[in-house]
């Protein structure tokens, strides 16, 4: 790939530009603008195979496009007017409140729903669960789906992992028509597939191509430990195709469309798809647990090129040379030495890292693998129970009520120390650590460094406290507390 290549996410986002190609727009005033592409290719095609000339695409496009959903993802910004009814005492603490100082003019307004971009989706049961991008959702506080036949709802998220960019939404509604997975490990270079999208609502678009490579790597995904092994095609994909499908022919669903290489922001020739069998581990974790159940291998490693192989004095050309081991190391604990290299997993050869990655991707920590690797011109084969990023061989418990609202707000606690109770002047409280996205930086101008006294009145002793107040809250909360480099009472109101 050129230097001048690079790789860029393909949905739009509201607040860039695509590398200068596309740009969201609200549908409601304006058309979006699409970038057309010259080519004499179909003039320089000469079909010598009948067979190839008479592949037919009809029924996969026909089975795959009622089950592609275009997603608009928007966020909410503080109102620019609210309630004039406000008793006069209160007023000064309008600011406190609601981050703005009160005025007589006012009126009634909710808070405003500020649209962040859009991509596609995929309908993957008749339960309503939907297979998107992550990046398509991040940050959004408001999502809605629109269905191929124009119908629209709005949508929940599931879960997210960011590792591999897939994210599970659903939405309200049953006997939904849907795509099955297909194994994708069946699928072959050369294959014809269909990527199919539901951008800026256009309705379903379908494309045809070939898979081009398996197994690709293109360092998009910045998230620490990602996996990266996507399917290659050069079936077109476009900005707001995100999330769409890859399907073969007979419109089962084999990959997430993903990624496009390009050095305009439009398809010039390389598309990406997360491949079907990653997504629907991804899927099955985050319906069960509400979190991704991952286990590692716990190496350092690197596929293996001509240069490594010399320096170590390694008669083979592929597979993946183990440079160290972390901390905490199932593979290291099995018996694997630095300079291995490993070859298969389960029997099923591997030839590069993203391969290495695709396959211990789809496992638990707990489960057991059967690790093949070349040592010394050797084959020797070793049993690994693999374990989390933490070192621990069970799974992780489903998020709990109480842990979805803290997600919610989008911030850590501590428990306030004893010095700066004294300081304050108060019993107790919990301090905001780290605020993130979510409620609380939506909707105030709260601070690192809040000490929480209370909650809807309420004295807030634990962190365990705040947690049930808040999810035992309906509607919304007032908190209130302190700052220690600030004098008085501070009070911040958010909805739920």
């Amino acid at each position: 790939m050129k230097n001048t290549t690079s790789i860029i996410l393909s949905s739009v986002l509201a607040s860039t530009l695509t590398l200068g190609s596309y740009i969201y727009v609200n549908s409601e005033k304006t058309q979006p603008k699409i970038l057309e592409q010259k080519t004499n290719f179909a003039k320089q095609v000469n079909f010598t195979n009948s067979s190839i000339a008479s592949v037919d695409f009809r029924e996969a496009a026909k089975k795959s496009m009622p089950a592609v959903v275009h997603i608009k993802s928007s966020k909410n910004v503080r109102a620019a007017s609210y309630n004039q009814q406000i008793p006069p005492q209160f007023r000064g603490l309008f600011d406190q409140f609601f981050g703005m100082p009160y005025s007589e003019n006012q009126n009634q307004s909710e808070p405003q729903s500020r649209p962040m971009g859009s991509g596609s989706g995929v309908i993957i049961d008749n339960q309503g669960y939907i297979v998107t991008n992550n990046h398509v959702i991040k940050d959004a506080d408001e999502l809605e789906v629109v269905l191929n036949d124009n119908r629209t709802y709005k949508a929940t998220i599931v879960g997210t992992d960011p590792t591999t960019d897939i994210a599970l939404l659903q939405i309200s509604e049953n006997n939904l028509p849907y795509l099955a997975f297909n194994n994708s490990d069946h699928t072959e270079v050369g294959e014809w597939v269909l990527a199919v999208g539901n951008p800026f609502n256009l309705n379903s678009t379908v494309t045809a191509g070939i898979v081009s490579a398996k197994g690709r790597n293109i360092n998009i995904l910045k998230e620490k430990s990602a996996i990266e092994s996507f399917i290659q095609t050069d079936a077109a994909i476009n900005p707001g195709n995100s999330g769409g499908a890859l399907v073969n022919l007979n419109g089962d669903l084999i990959g997430i469309n993903t990624a496009i290489a390009s050095p305009t922001g439009a398809y010039s020739g390389y598309g990406f798809a997360v491949p079907s069998n990653i997504v629907q581990k991804i899927v099955k974790d985050l319906k069960e647990y509400g979190v991704v159940q991952r286990g590692y291998l716990g190496v350092v490693m690197q596929s293996l090129n001509s240069e490594i192989a010399k320096e170590e004095d390694i008669s083979l050309t592929e597979g993946v040379f183990v440079h160290d081991f972390s901390e905490e190391s199932s593979a290291k604990k099995a018996g694997l030495e630095k300079g291995d290299v490993i070859i298969a997993i389960d029997e099923k050869q591997v030839k590069s890292g993203a391969e290495l990655q695709e396959l211990i991707g789809r496992k638990r920590p707990g489960d057991k693998v059967n690790v093949t690797v070349h040592r010394n011109g050797k084959e020797k084969q070793y049993l690994v129970t693999l374990l989390d990023s933490k070192g621990k061989n069970t799974l992780e418990a489903k998020a709990s009520s109480k842990s979805k609202i803290m997600n919610l707000l989008g911030a850590d606690f501590t428990e306030s120390s004893k010095e700066t109770n004294r300081a304050l002047g108060i019993s107790n409280g919990i301090e905001v650590q780290n605020i993130r996205s979510g409620k609380i930086s939506t909707h105030t101008r709260m601070q690192n460094g809040f000490v929480i006294t209370k909650v809807n009145h309420k004295p807030v002793k634990s962190i365990k406290a705040f947690e049930e107040i808040v999810a035992s809250a309906s509607g919304g909360v007032l908190i209130e507390g302190y700052y220690l480099d600030r004098p008085g009472l501070h009070y911040y109101a958010l909805g739920l």
